[in-house]
């Protein structure tokens, strides 16, 4: 029933953006696939932007959309806010890169010391590097050479974390003994073999695995995962889970990276750790850091942050502490993302997990919503998702393929070729939210209508 009103909606986009299928034609003579970022990448054609303010963001057609992409989470504080304009603009005029240090790097990382609860920080330029040099530290650290993630999580595009994402449902393993395959070509199996892939929401299988790479002479330098899996949709840790990895890292002497490259900043002040009450040895972030600028951070313990004041470990990039970035992060951390901005955010994101819900029971439609302060999403099945394997064994991938193309063209942005997950800026409005429940009744409505 999906596929005829999927063909009726891909054909009412493609008519609607005619200016996108010319650029995308032009673009593809010279930018691989017509886009930055395969990220980005969309069959016929992506849609191409021209601007943004507060929560909204206009295509080279001209049409308004309601922004739940944000950048792939970005822009929690909306886009062009005055205060980020301001802070910009006074910058460049001073200068935009010096390679040296400035007051605003050190006034961020004041700041983020206080809301994390990590004494230490140094910055990089994406989330992919901050886990890449984190990862880095913690080998440094404890002269160990593997590493364990969690299966399905993302933690950027460098090779010891291209690792177990995106693999079919029967390629997955057993939980005690997930299979560590490389995600696209060009990454070494020697590589691979380095990172070892645990379920989520299970610590008993975390250690039962961490024990077996004891026994095999591998111990793991360190432990790299999401406090709550933001690729999947959204999937929340259960009760107790955070509390146990904490713990069972502490006693194997394996260090606690949280990724919070999509969380941090977005789903509380101090991110995951302030709001799930767990503090990890280190942390990362991008995103949302720098308010629509490239940058990124690692926060950790002084013991950790140790071997690279002491030049053991070289973490370095000509672009870490970039004028404009520290600027644009100063001003979103001291002016923008308060506790007002995050009362908003919570406020916004309750009636859209409400909203959602109610549209779904109300249609007869089998899904359910699940979220957290500013990120949130739809699963489109009754069975409960908490981790890679029971989202890969009920994924309906086909709803929200469709849901993506009902809200393009009625005006709401969605991130392209992903699951149904939204991230609210704190220029959202309730108007906003409308749109985004108005789309899902008609596509919840027309399901039902076709039985």
């Amino acid at each position: 029933m999906a596929a005829g009103l999927r063909e009726r909606e891909e054909r009412a986009l493609q008519e609607r953006t005619p200016g996108s299928r010319a650029l995308h034609a032009r673009a593809a003579r010279t930018m691989t696939g017509g886009v930055p970022s395969s990220y980005q990448a969309r069959d016929p054609w992506p849609i191409y932007l021209t601007h943004g303010r507060g929560s909204r963001v206009w295509d080279v057609d001209g049409h308004e959309y309601a922004d739940f992409h944000n950048g792939f989470g970005s822009m929690v504080q909306g886009h062009a806010h005055p205060a980020i304009v301001r802070a910009v603009t006074e910058r460049i005029a001073l200068g935009s890169h010096f390679a040296m240090p400035t007051e605003d790097s050190v006034v961020v990382s004041e700041e983020l010391a206080r809301r994390f609860g990590l004494p230490q920080w140094r910055f990089v330029n994406s989330g992919s590097e901050a886990t890449m040099d984190a990862i880095r530290i913690a080998r440094g650290v404890t002269g160990r050479d593997h590493i364990v993630k969690i299966f399905g999580s993302y933690h950027g595009h460098h090779d010891y974390v291209m690792v177990s994402i995106g693999t079919p449902y029967a390629d997955i393993g057993p939980a005690d003994r997930m299979n560590s395959l490389s995600y696209g070509a060009g990454i070494p199996e020697a590589v691979v073999e380095l990172t070892v892939a645990v379920p989520f929401n299970d610590a008993a299988a975390m250690e039962r695995r961490i024990e077996a790479l004891e026994a095999e002479g591998k111990p793991p330098a360190c432990v790299i995962m999401e406090a709550a899996m933001m690729n999947l949709g959204v999937v929340l840790p259960e009760p107790g889970y955070l509390e146990a990895v904490r713990e069972i890292t502490r006693r194997h002497g394996i260090v606690l990276i949280f990724d919070e490259v999509k969380t941090g900043l977005c789903v509380a002040a101090g991110g995951a750790v302030e709001r799930f009450g767990v503090t990890p040895d280190m942390v990362t972030l991008a995103k949302a850091l720098g308010g629509g600028l490239p940058t990124g951070a690692i926060g950790a313990t002084e013991e950790l942050m140790a071997v690279v004041a002491e030049d053991r470990v070289k973490q370095v990039g000509t672009y870490n502490g970039n004028p404009l970035a520290m600027a644009a992060a100063r001003a979103s951390l001291q002016e923008v993302l308060t506790g007002d901005a995050y009362a908003h955010l919570d406020q916004l994101n309750d009636r859209l997990l409400a909203g959602c819900d109610e549209i779904l029971a109300r249609h007869g439609l089998a899904g359910y919503a699940v979220g957290i302060s500013s990120k949130g999403c739809v699963h489109f099945t009754d069975a409960p998702i908490r981790d890679y394997t029971s989202f890969m064994a009920h994924q309906n991938a086909a709803l929200p393929e469709l849901a993506w193309l009902y809200n393009a063209n009625r005006g709401v942005l969605m991130a392209p070729g992903r699951e149904e997950e939204w991230t609210l800026s704190v220029q959202h409005t309730d108007a906003d939210v409308d749109r985004y429940l108005d789309s899902l009744d008609a596509m919840a409505g027309d399901l039902a209508a076709r039985g």
